[in-house]
């Protein structure tokens, strides 16, 4: 189901440059949410016929709990907990991170053909699709000051990540594969109670306040 597959890829890029656009937090992470839910069933959509094992279906199923359920519903708590709705003041204006992100969108296209891979057959549009969605994760890292926004930026870099890795997901071993949602998972998880912390202590989540921390 090759258009299928491109309706997807060009899918996930939009929400990239969607969860770029957006100061609402909630709106931020139901974005990542759907995000997460559209590449799960890329493992079984990419598979090739001798490769369309269980283990592909239950990594797809995986990514689906993992990435659409168990992590935003874990960021939509956090956010409840800090009584936070909005990214007010961003290191970079929400217009300027747009544009940077669409830069980063051609960049992709246009550089991707000349990468090597180890697979040139895989579809056209995944190596484009995981480099511009690991750009956008870099960039919600680096121009948020909410440690929510932030965690978002990294779990959108770990979706690029995902893609990547489905470059070679015919080869990987279930455990490998099972191990990268669960290191997502684990990491979400010790970012949360880092969140929680940082609101108790200075009722904000905004990481400006840790530079007045002293020994």
């Amino acid at each position: 189901m090759p258009s299928l597959t491109s309706f997807l890829f060009v899918l996930v890029v939009v929400l990239d440059l969607l969860v770029l656009a957006s100061s609402r937090l909630r709106g931020a992470i139901r974005t990542v949410a759907l995000q997460g839910a559209l590449l799960s069933p890329l493992p079984v959509l990419l598979a090739t016929g001798a490769h369309q094992t269980i283990h592909v279906i239950a990594l797809a199923l995986g990514a689906l709990v993992v990435k659409g359920l168990v992590i935003p519903g874990m960021m939509l708590r956090a956010m409840r907990e800090a009584s936070i709705a909005r990214e007010l003041e961003p290191i970079v204006g929400f217009v300027p991170s747009l544009v940077a992100g669409a830069i980063g969108v051609v960049a992709a296209f246009t550089l991707s053909g000349a990468l090597p891979l180890p697979i040139a057959e895989r579809h056209a549009l995944l190596v484009p699709t995981a480099l511009a969605t690991v750009w956008t994760g870099l960039l919600l890292v680096v121009t948020r000051r909410k440690a929510v926004a932030q965690v978002l930026g990294f779990v959108v870099l770990e979706n690029g990540v995902f893609v990547f890795g489905l470059l070679l997901s015919d080869f990987m071993p279930v455990m490998v594969e099972a191990g990268v949602l669960l290191d997502l998972f684990a990491a979400v998880f010790v970012m949360g109670i880092v969140m929680f912390q940082i609101n108790r202590e200075f009722s904000s989540l905004d990481t400006r306040r840790l530079s007045s921390l002293r020994d």
